[in-house]
């Protein structure tokens, strides 16, 4: 139970490549859907891969020699490997007032929490979705999909991640010098798991909070992504 009296859900993944991941994740979304899970925050570390949403790679070469996998999310090519925690919170926005745009800012600020725990003053960007830093450099990536009301997908927070690779294409639509990484701004070595603590701090503090009233019709609905 979290400190707003809300009941949350985490699981710790570790480390999984990303088709099986992808796959048990959609089958918890379906189980929210259902009733049988609470919101759950899933985190995971993934071995390389690109991932590309529904506005596609925009014609962009993209690395060799890494997987590409294209997925239901918003936005368009990012960067998923070592060095990342990569949270997917599953949740059911029936309750929350069906608010995707309130989701996504909620999303955010779990990040934006966590990375101030650690010594990192982030936030937003005007016109540009995910965490940034000084609003010039961008640390964490957000992209969600929505079925049934209910989210799924999430953010990408680089935290002693290979760089290189973002600078290889353009994550998200965006030149890849602009991606930074927690370790970057702190000029050391930060492991993955330092993360973890403060971010699930951050979930039950944020997603906590006495939620919007429900609404009473629960209507079935295309996917309905957004991304940064």
């Amino acid at each position: 139970m979290s400190p707003g009296g809300i009941r949350l859900a985490h699981r710790d993944w570790g480390r999984r490549e990303y088709a099986p991941a992808l796959e048990e994740m959609r089958r918890l979304r379906a189980a929210r859907r259902r009733g049988e899970i609470p919101d759950t925050l899933l985190l995971v570390e993934h071995p390389p891969v690109i991932t590309v949403g529904v506005q596609g790679a925009d014609g962009d070469t993209l690395p060799p020699g890494i997987p590409v996998v294209p997925v239901e999310r918003g936005g368009k090519s990012t960067y998923h490997g070592p060095g990342q925690l990569v949270g997917y919170p599953i949740v059911d926005l029936d309750v929350r007032g069906r608010d995707i745009r309130r989701f996504v800012g909620d999303v955010e600020e779990v990040v934006v929490e966590a990375l101030a725990t650690v010594g990192v003053p982030a936030g937003r960007r005007t016109g540009q979705r995910g965490v940034w830093v000084e609003e010039r450099r961008k640390i964490a990536s957000v992209g969600i999909a929505v079925e049934e009301w209910v989210a799924f997908h999430g953010f990408a927070l680089n935290v002693g991640t290979d760089l290189s690779v973002f600078a290889a294409f353009h994550p998200c639509g965006l030149p890849g010098q602009v991606m930074t990484s927690v370790s970057r701004e702190l000029g050391r070595p930060v492991p993955t798991e330092a993360l973890k603590a403060p971010v699930l701090s951050a979930w039950a503090s944020v997603f906590g909070a006495p939620a919007s009233a429900p609404v009473q019709a629960r209507a079935t609905t295309p996917e309905r992504p957004a991304a940064a």
